[in-house]
């Protein structure tokens, strides 16, 4: 596969990502979104990703042909849901020979949003069990202030949350009372938000950031392991 060196401010790119319960697909000219894609409810993650990415490239007037390189949420979220945008970003890769691109959910979720300089995105893992990293987001660039994580959404904040912080993604709103109770602020991101307009943002930060190199052999960052695999421990 031919890879390009960095993302170019000038190319056109298709993005997607269903980690969480809305997925998303975006075509960009670099980080500028010419059309966006939501996919609503999880369950139609699998069925519609695929429809969504045509019906969005039809909506700009972009070809397949007229891409330069996708980019892909590695998760973490649904393990069903990341392996959907993961299985078909990485069969886009290889049969129409385009570099890929993966990055954080959490971190296009912070990007998806514009609203502070310290932004710690939290999705939903079920219970009161949070999949979270935080993010310092500025002109220059976006520093990973705490990296990918698991745990409970108490200890998450009780422990080190960067002074400052607000607290984005699905699962913030869904424990706002909580997080407000801790005397964090929640900002409303709403259902419609992209995740795959982060996505190209993060790039757009950060064009030097390489594409996988082994495309066939890649696999998304789930951050803890499945259900089934803390049942059958090896």
């Amino acid at each position: 596969m031919s890879l390009v060196p960095e993302f170019d401010a000038g190319a056109m790119y298709l993005a997607l990502d269903t980690s969480g319960p809305v997925g998303s697909v975006a075509v960009s000219s670099g980080a500028e979104v010419l059309a966006r894609g939501v996919l609503r409810r999880p369950a139609e993650h699998a069925s519609g990703l695929v429809p969504a990415i045509a019906a969005v490239l039809d909506d700009c007037g972009v070809d397949r042909s007229e891409l330069c390189g996708l980019v892909v949420g590695e998760g973490p979220g649904s393990f069903t849901g990341v392996r959907v945008a993961a299985a078909t970003a990485k069969g886009l890769s290889l049969a129409l020979d385009l570099p890929l691109w993966a990055i954080s959910s959490l971190g296009a979720a912070a990007l998806a949003i514009d609203s502070g300089a310290l932004r710690y995105a939290l999705f939903d893992a079920r219970a009161e069990r949070i999949y979270g990293a935080c993010y310092r987001v500025g002109p220059a660039g976006v520093e990973t202030l705490r990296p990918p994580h698991a745990g409970e959404l108490r200890e998450v904040l009780a422990g080190d949350v960067p002074a400052g912080s607000v607290f984005v993604g699905e699962a913030a709103e869904k424990h706002r009372v909580v997080i407000e109770g801790f005397g964090f602020e929640v900002v409303t991101t709403g259902m419609d938000t992209s995740l795959a307009d982060g996505l190209v943002r993060y790039l757009g930060l950060h064009p030097d950031t390489p594409p996988i190199q082994d495309v066939g052999g890649w696999e998304p960052r789930y951050v803890r392991a499945s259900s089934a695999e803390r049942l059958w421990p090896t």
